[in-house]
């Protein structure tokens, strides 16, 4: 594996499932294979999770880390080719990308989308530049559109707990007074099309994720409908697509509470955190024994390892 930026980079997902189960058993026991290799972190926006579980991954293999908060500590990039950088940007990506392949055996990097044109977002403008111009192989700790480290957790957690061999999932969209990208909405989606499940997408009118993404998956607008007989329940809000980047208005309702829960096959609620409290779900459901949310933060280390362990193993 060359690099982690999607699920169309895993080649053999079962195995990749496998080595991430080894892991979580036996977290030490590939630390040969990453003595002396250095793992670059580059944050363009904040992080809890996702900064502390891939650091604890690579300590559990035996790597070196280096972290940065680039867009507070490091000089400001330039995406263009051909730019004449006569104004805020210092540095060119060509020579960002390539010095820190010297410096480090892996570099992951973590951006957020804009929400506000669309197009440049969907291309993946800023981490496809660090694909072009790296010389060592890149992991993506969420970019524009796509979470794969947050999907393959997600994925992870539900094959440990799933009691039957295909549980209906139903990805639920859930207020926010922020507009949020579409980045985990995106992975999920597509991490579980290639799983044993039964996949089923709710929202209201308005917030279609892109039929690239959706696909062939089922779209229920009646959340109470899309709820029946579930056995996880993945709540997440995302912004429109179609205009781009904006916020529901009056839309508390789909706020996930007790009642909708018990239209479930006394399913497991789930949540990528951070999340606001009795706004997208209310504390009951939050703080009942089949919540999975600290339980998908745990496995998030055992996610960044199996990648990691990857790129090490092919190297």
């Amino acid at each position: 594996m060359k690099q982690f930026t999607s699920i169309k980079d895993v080649d053999n997902l079962t195995d990749l499932l496998a080595i991430a189960k080894k892991c979580k058993e036996t977290p030490y026991q590939y630390q040969h294979l990453g003595k002396n290799k250095t793992l670059g972190l580059l944050f363009f926006n904040a992080s809890l999770r996702t900064r502390l579980s891939t650091q604890k991954a690579a300590f559990n293999l035996g790597m070196q880390v280096m972290t940065m908060n680039i867009d507070k500590e490091g000089w400001q990039l330039e995406l263009e080719e051909g730019a004449i950088m006569n104004q805020q940007s210092q540095e060119h990506i060509k020579e960002a990308a390539q010095v820190l392949s010297q410096y480090c055996d892996c570099i992951g990097i973590r951006a957020f989308a804009s929400l506000e044109d669309r197009t440049k977002d969907y291309e993946e403008h800023l981490l496809q530049k660090f694909i072009q111009y790296s010389s060592v192989p890149i992991i993506s700790l969420e970019s524009a559109t796509r979470h794969p480290l947050q999907g393959f957790t997600d994925l992870l957690t539900i094959e440990e707990h799933k009691k039957h061999s295909r549980p209906k999932v139903v990805l639920t969209w859930a207020p926010h007074p922020k507009p949020l990208p579409q980045a985990v909405a995106n992975s999920f989606v597509a991490w579980m099309q290639q799983a044993e499940v039964e996949l089923v997408i709710t929202h209201p009118k308005g917030f279609e994720l892109t039929p690239s993404v959706t696909q062939q998956t089922p779209v229920v607008y009646d959340q109470e409908e899309a709820f029946q007989e579930a056995d996880f329940i993945y709540a997440k809000n995302w912004s429109t697509y179609a205009p781009y980047g904006q916020v529901g208005v009056d839309l508390s309702h789909w706020m996930i509470d007790t009642a909708k829960m018990a239209l479930t096959n006394q399913a497991y609620f789930m949540h990528c955190l951070p999340v606001r409290r009795n706004v997208v779900v209310e504390d009951a459901v939050l703080d009942a024994p089949t919540a999975l949310h600290i339980a998908q933060a745990n496995n998030r280390t055992y996610a960044a390892q199996a990648v990691l362990l990857k790129f090490l193993q092919d190297d």
